[in-house]
C-alpha cells in the first residue's frame, strides 16, 4: 500500500478539527472512514501519528513536523487551482511583444492601459529593436507579436496593416514657416534640416523626392530616432519630416507640425508568427491595438 492523496487529506483534516468527529464534517464523509484511512495512513507511514486523550486526537512530535510538509504541498496544489482558473478567466498570462523604439514610445502605452484595464493579472513583455533584429526574432517565433514599419511580412508570419497615414513636418516655435498651414516640397530649400539616419527608409524616400524636385536642405544634423529628431528641433536648431506617430506626439506636446502637400505614407504592419502556439489574450491585445492605431489616424486627419 502507498500513501495517497486521500490519506493526506484525512490527516489534515484532522489536524485542522482535533477529532475524528470535525474531519468527518470537513470533509463529508463519515466517522468510520476517517478512522480507517488514519489507521492506514499510520501503517503505511510506520508513525505514530496522534494519541487519544478524552475523546480528542493530540498529534504528537512526528505528526506536527509532518504537517509542516503536507501544508506547502497543499499551498502549492492551491496556487496551481488559482492559476487555472486565472488562466480561465483571461487573469493570468504573458504576452511578448517585439517592435521599433518608436512604437513602443507612441502606440503601445496607450493601447497596454487599455488592455490592462479589461485584464490586469496579464504581463507585457516588449522588446523594443531595430531591423533586421526585429525580423530576425519574428522569424525565430519568439515572440507573440511584433509591430514593423515595412509592408514585408517575415517568412513564418502573417501580416496585417494597422496604422497608415502621411509623415509630417514637425517646426520649432516661430518659425517662418509656421505661416502656411501646408508645406511644399520647395519651401525647405536652403532651411536648417534635421535628418533621420542615412540607412533609414523614409529618410531614403525623401532624399530621392527633394532631389527629384531639385530642392537643397542644409542637413546640419542626422540622428537615429524620431524622439532625438524632435527634441533637436525643440531647441530650435532646425525643421524635420518624421513619422505622424511621433509627430502626433510631438504635437500634442506643443511642437508645431504641419502636413505636406506631397503623400508620403508610413505604415505600421502587425505580424503575428504562425508557428508559435497562440494565448489565449492575443487578439484583445491586438484589438487594443488596432482601436489606439484608429484614435492616432483620427487625431491626425482633424490636425494637432
Amino acid at each position: 500500500m502507498k500513501l495517497s492523496i486521500r490519506h493526506i487529506e484525512v490527516f489534515r483534516a484532522i489536524m485542522a478539527a482535533g477529532s475524528v468527529t470535525g474531519a468527518a464534517r470537513l470533509l463529508f464523509t463519515s466517522q468510520p472512514t476517517v478512522s480507517r484511512e488514519l489507521a492506514r495512513m499510520e501503517q503505511v507511514t510506520g508513525l505514530n501519528l496522534f494519541e487519544r486523550e478524552g475523546g480528542r486526537l493530540v498529534p504528537t512530535a512526528q505528526a506536527l513536523l509532518l504537517i509542516e510538509e503536507v501544508e506547502r504541498a497543499f499551498v502549492g496544489l492551491e496556487r496551481i487551482d488559482r492559476f487555472a482558473q486565472a488562466i480561465r478567466n483571461f487573469e493570468q498570462g504573458r504576452l511578448a511583444i517585439t517592435c521599433l523604439p518608436l512604437f513602443s514610445q507612441t502606440l503601445l502605452p496607450k493601447a497596454c492601459k487599455a488592455f490592462h484595464q479589461q485584464h490586469p493579472g496579464v504581463s507585457v513583455s516588449i522588446t523594443a529593436q531595430e531591423s533586421p533584429l526585429l525580423e530576425e526574432s519574428l522569424v525565430a517565433q519568439q515572440h507573440d507579436l511584433g509591430l514593423t514599419e515595412t509592408g514585408q511580412v517575415p517568412r513564418g508570419a502573417v501580416g496585417e496593416l494597422m496604422f497608415s497615414a502621411d509623415m509630417v513636418c514637425v517646426l520649432p516655435e516661430q518659425h517662418p514657416l509656421l505661416a502656411k498651414p501646408v508645406l511644399e516640397l520647395h519651401d525647405f530649400h536652403e532651411i536648417d534640416f534635421i535628418n533621420l539616419a542615412s540607412l533609414d527608409i523614409y529618410r531614403q524616400e525623401l532624399d530621392r523626392h527633394f532631389r527629384e524636385a531639385g530642392v537643397n536642405r542644409r542637413t546640419i544634423i542626422e540622428t537615429t530616432s524620431a524622439a532625438s529628431v524632435c527634441a533637436m528641433v525643440r531647441q530650435g536648431l532646425g525643421v524635420a519630416i518624421i513619422n505622424p506617430m511621433s509627430g502626433l506626439e510631438a504635437g500634442q506636446g506643443g511642437l508645431p507640425i504641419r502636413r505636406l502637400s506631397l503623400s508620403i505614407p508610413y505604415q505600421v504592419m502587425l505580424i503575428r508568427p504562425e508557428l508559435r502556439p497562440a494565448s489565449a489574450v492575443l487578439e484583445p491585445f491586438c484589438q487594443a491595438l488596432r482601436v489606439q492605431a484608429r484614435a492616432m489616424e483620427r487625431a491626425l486627419a482633424r490636425g494637432v
